[in-house]
């Protein structure tokens, strides 16, 4: 409708300013000619906008000029309602609850009614199953270099990686995926995603971030999620585990899952026994959480994680068998 397209470009004027009529037009979808003659529209209307042609011109309003603009209907206030809904991405509950009373306060009369109830029939909670919520306890100083445009100074662990490395890098902005916080940006030329629960420390720097030109962030996610699936789903792992344990396995396994673990669990064999088939992201991922249970799982494949585990049991062994404080010999003794 021809009342949407106005109401889209004076919003579009008031937030950003100068626009070319070619940036509207892509935006909106229409052609250029149809552009300038909405700008005529809206000026025969009252709107102190104008239109100048040629290469420095662009579409803008006075100086000063702000639409009070609140005539959401009520399907679109409904809406804003259902895309916020309850569950909102950690660190940010309480700024959106408060932004949600100022917009229902805000709202004409008729359109109050449908947001309402929106918001008391609809929960949206983003975490995947058997997925415990993020610690990000660095999303503060990350969310602030990016509005800010600061370089940062992580200290991060790959999935794989025990310890942390420390990287600069040129933030680009931030992804929520399935409950998760991710950061988008670059290190040197390379076009990197790091999910902020890895992040053991945060530091924004003095110099400013370097941000391609015309960054385009939703094309950046497709690229790197795209890299992302052609490295496969992971590592399948077949292994059993005592019963008693195996719920504690696949709550600690959580994080390193690309894809839930089975629920309700299989039955355990006659020996007390559950047969498992988990997918981790990595092998690195996968050892530090099997090795902590020691005997009570037994790996069965596949076979480089296998070998991963008894590389790690005999350097164990290595470093404790012999030992100054077991006496003359040195020599630890064997339990039997």
């Amino acid at each position: 409708m021809r009342a949407d397209r106005l109401l889209a470009i004076l919003l579009t004027l008031q937030t950003r300013g100068r626009v070319s009529a070619r940036e509207l037009a892509t935006e909106l979808e229409i052609s250029e000619r149809t552009v300038y003659r909405d700008i005529a529209a809206l000026s025969s209307a009252g709107v102190p906008v104008y239109a100048e042609r040629g290469r420095h011109g662009g579409c803008a309003l006075l100086p000063g000029y702000r639409a009070d603009v609140t005539g959401l209907t009520p399907t679109e206030a409904q809406a804003l309602f259902m895309f916020s809904g309850r569950g909102a991405p950690a660190g940010s509950e309480a700024d959106l609850r408060q932004a949600l009373r100022k917009l229902v306060a805000a709202l004409p009369a008729p359109a109050r009614p449908a947001a309402v109830a929106a918001r008391e029939r609809l929960v949206v909670d983003a975490q995947a199953w058997h997925q415990p919520g993020d610690d990000v306890p660095s999303l503060a100083v990350v969310q602030a270099a990016v509005w800010a445009g600061q370089r940062l100074r992580l200290s991060y662990r790959t999935a794989d990686a025990g310890r942390p490395s420390v990287v600069v890098v040129d933030p680009y902005g931030l992804l929520v995926k399935a409950g998760r916080w991710y950061l988008l940006g670059g290190v040197g030329r390379e076009e990197r995603l790091f999910r902020l629960s890895r992040v053991d420390n945060a530091e924004a720097m003095a110099e400013p971030a370097l941000r391609p030109d015309h960054l385009d962030l939703e094309a950046l996610w497709q690229r790197l999620r795209e890299r992302l699936e052609e490295r496969g789903p992971g590592v399948a792992v077949r292994l059993r585990v005592r019963a008693e344990q195996a719920p504690r396995l696949v709550r600690l396994s959580a994080r390193q899952l690309t894809r839930p673990a089975p629920d309700p669990l299989p039955p355990a064999d006659r020996h007390g026994w559950i047969k498992l088939d988990l997918e981790y992201v990595a092998v690195g991922a996968a050892r530090a959480v099997l090795a902590g249970f020691g005997g009570e799982v037994e790996v069965r494949r596949p076979a480089e994680l296998v070998e991963a585990l008894v590389e790690l049991a005999e350097e164990i062994l290595d470093r404790y068998r012999l030992s100054p404080a077991d006496g003359p010999s040195g020599q630890r003794r064997r339990r039997r």
